[in-house]
């Protein structure tokens, strides 16, 4: 169900997933939208993989990214909007859904985005997130995120302009990019390497993250920053 449907054909009370992702850098070869078009896709398959009646809303395009603002073409709202944004948003789509589940697919959003489902959920809205996840995978812009969009979006992947990047494990790189921010340790924009990224791996990938997103959805259980769990998953941070 999307929002090419007219309001009278809507059926009652359905549950919303709302796809939220970035537009930022993603290194010399993936474009500035590859965030949301990831979290557009999970969407999307994974409500197919639900119980009827689920509804993917329109993406949220712009996220909280300062951490990329070294770099042209990002766009960036910032923490506090982006809390203030959601607040508003699902108190909007409560008055009518059942469920707002919002799917995310950037983790510079996660900080507000939990400050905002926490105070929904105080509030007594039905909300919750869910993080577009698989373990074991590397930063931004390597080898997860370019083999998802040679499967999602090959025609928008320069594999020519694929180069390793910073290949430093993210928990040790924290404490530099929150000073200098990516650029500071990472002139590419590249923290890991997506030179051996395959649209086969892509579509593995993205088939874990639909099933996990479906399976967390279908679950419910609810960790008190309002993501959704399951056991054995990806972890809701980053």
């Amino acid at each position: 169900m999307s929002v090419d449907l007219p309001w009278a054909a809507l059926p009652p009370s359905p549950t919303v997933l709302v796809p939220f992702g970035s537009t930022e850098q993603h290194g010399p070869h993936l474009p500035l939208h590859t965030d949301t078009t990831i979290a557009v896709a999970v969407a999307r398959a994974a409500s197919a993989r639900l119980a009827a009646p689920v509804m993917v809303a329109p993406a949220l395009a712009y996220g909280a990214s300062g951490e990329h603002q070294g770099f042209p073409g990002t766009m960036s709202l910032g923490t506090e909007a982006l809390r203030f944004l959601l607040v508003e948003l699902v108190r909007s789509v409560s008055l009518w859904a059942g469920r707002t589940v919002i799917v995310n697919g950037h983790g510079g959003n996660v900080r507000g985005l939990a400050a905002a489902v926490t105070q929904l959920r105080s509030e007594g809205h039905h909300v919750a997130w869910v993080p577009c996840a698989t373990a074991g995978t590397d930063a931004h812009a390597g080898h997860a995120e370019t083999s998802l969009m040679l499967h999602l979006a090959p025609r928008l992947v320069d594999m020519t302009k694929a180069k390793p990047g910073n290949l430093t494990p993210l928990p040790q790189l924290m404490p530099d990019i929150l000073a200098k921010g990516v650029a500071g340790v990472s002139p590419s924009g590249v923290l890991g390497d997506p030179t051996a990224a395959s649209a086969q791996e892509g579509q593995r990938l993205f088939d874990q993250m639909t099933e996990d997103v479906a399976a967390r959805v279908g679950d419910g259980h609810v960790d008190p920053d309002g993501c959704l769990t399951r056991p054995r998953a990806a972890p809701c941070r980053p």
